[in-house]
């Protein structure tokens, strides 16, 4: 094999590899003879099949395979011996005519290698980070406050008496038909609807004009939908409902005890209570590692700067873009609404793709120079937990997985993430910080986090 190097542009490389076919003359030869021996054709015995015939059956498309395993490996070979590694799958360019003349043994096999290169840097320390851990407590409130929405999801409701008016907490049994200037619009219509009033769960004032209203009634009711409705064709505008009232209900007595616990399976209230409070400081605890991944990243990302594999930031801006353009499509909003143009908007977007190809990098080395390796039971449960989003389909979805390596690899590389994270959390100073539940859960100012 000889390796001539054609472009050394920053990280950009072009190499001109020939492999003589004299090479792979003795790889087909090689190929054949194992065939022959399994072969079975048509008068001839096991293993007696001539060279020469298999050749003539199978010799293109033994070389033809051969020829593409061959360009995986010496693609591979150069990129080993140059002490290089390719950021994106290199291009492999070998002219159609040029392929021929090399499956028919009559050329060499000769063909350019485009890729870009993973920089090279070196790791900065990190014993002067500092990160502050927000940790929010449980509440015997938050904790109340739950267990009655869930004694609220299993509450029974008693028909009221006759003629009597609904009130908030009450639950409807009722038919709408929903109109904009005075044509019925989809997804507006339902006959048999129940709504509990004081819900929120209808537009804002939907609810508060049913409140009085009696079985029996027919009446009209307006709204007015919300400007940041999802549904652009409705956002902002006016609507009419027409509305028939079929049953009220009013909520029974809400007891919260052993027994409740007991018809929910749990043993008791007080196991209730528990289940109820982990499950919360499981919440609070997610949304604290989110923070304080955001600042360990804000920390390496001020320590690092060097040139990027500008493929690998096209593709993570292309694919920021498009969910960003989608999401906007589906809210019906504009740029312009966002206050600023699309121009800026694509310079900020191309900063996080930067940002977020950087930081994987940095990460990557950092994983590999401290040995932290995925192994095959973290794997395994992020399979199961994929499959677990697609129920019916978890068999196909594992099965797909296994059979396709790049696809497994995207299920490896978040675990691989968390625990270099974990790995830098173990080094760098981690100070915790009681915080209110409000603070824990603030938005950031601007999501740009890797």
């Amino acid at each position: 094999m000889q390796v001539t190097e054609k472009l050394s542009d920053g990280l950009k490389r072009e190499l001109e590899i020939v492999v003589p076919a004299s090479e792979l003359a003795a790889k087909l030869d090689t190929y054949l003879n194992d065939m022959k021996g399994r072969v079975q054709l048509k008068g001839f015995r096991p293993g007696k099949v001539p060279l020469g015939h298999v050749k003539k059956l199978y010799g293109k498309s033994a070389m033809a395979e051969i020829v593409n395993t061959t360009i995986g490996e010496v693609t591979s070979s150069a990129l080993k011996d140059r002490n290089e590694k390719s950021a994106i799958q290199p291009s492999i360019d070998l002219a159609e005519a040029d392929a021929e003349k090399v499956i028919d043994g009559e050329a060499d096999l000769a063909f350019t290698m485009a890729y870009e290169v993973i920089p090279d840097f070196e790791i900065a320390p990190v014993d002067g980070i500092s990160i502050e851990r927000p940790i929010a407590e449980v509440t015997d409130e938050e904790i109340d406050e739950r267990l009655k929405q869930i004694a609220d999801g299993s509450r029974s409701y008693e028909p009221k008496a006759e003629g009597a008016e609904a009130v908030d907490g009450d639950r409807l049994k009722l038919s709408y038909l929903g109109k904009v200037d005075g044509e019925p619009f989809e997804g507006g219509a339902d006959d048999e609807a129940y709504l509990m009033l004081g819900s929120k769960r209808f537009i804002p004032g939907f609810e508060e004009q049913l409140v009085g209203a009696k079985v029996g009634d027919k009446k009209t009711i307006e709204v007015t939908f919300p400007e940041d409705y999802p549904a652009p064709n409705l956002a902002g505008k006016v609507a009419t409902f027409d509305i028939e009232v079929f049953e009220i209900a009013a909520p029974g007595d809400l007891v919260l005890d052993d027994t409740f616990a007991t018809n929910l399976g749990i043993e008791s209230l007080d196991k209730l209570k528990d289940l109820i409070r982990d499950q919360i400081q499981s919440q609070y605890g997610q949304q604290t590692r989110q923070k304080v991944k955001r600042q360990l990243l804000d920390a390496l990302d001020g320590l690092y700067a060097f040139e990027l594999p500008p493929t690998l930031v096209s593709q993570e801006y292309d694919i920021i873009w498009r969910q960003v353009t989608s999401d906007m499509e589906r809210a019906g909003k504009s740029f312009e609404d966002e206050e600023t143009t699309e121009e800026k908007a694509r310079e900020d977007y191309v900063k996080i793709a930067e940002r977020r190809v950087r930081l994987g990098l940095v990460l990557s080395k950092i994983g590999e120079d401290a040995g932290v390796k995925v192994n095959e039971a973290e794997l395994q449960r992020a399979l199961i937990e994929r499959a677990r989003q697609f129920p019916g389909q978890e068999r196909e979805v594992i099965e797909y997985y296994r059979k396709d390596a790049q696809a497994l690899a995207s299920l490896q590389a978040p675990v691989f993430e968390e625990k270099v994270v974990d790995h830098l959390l173990s080094l760098v100073t981690v100070n915790d910080k009681t915080v209110a539940k409000d603070e824990l859960f603030a938005e950031e100012e601007e999501d740009v986090a890797a």
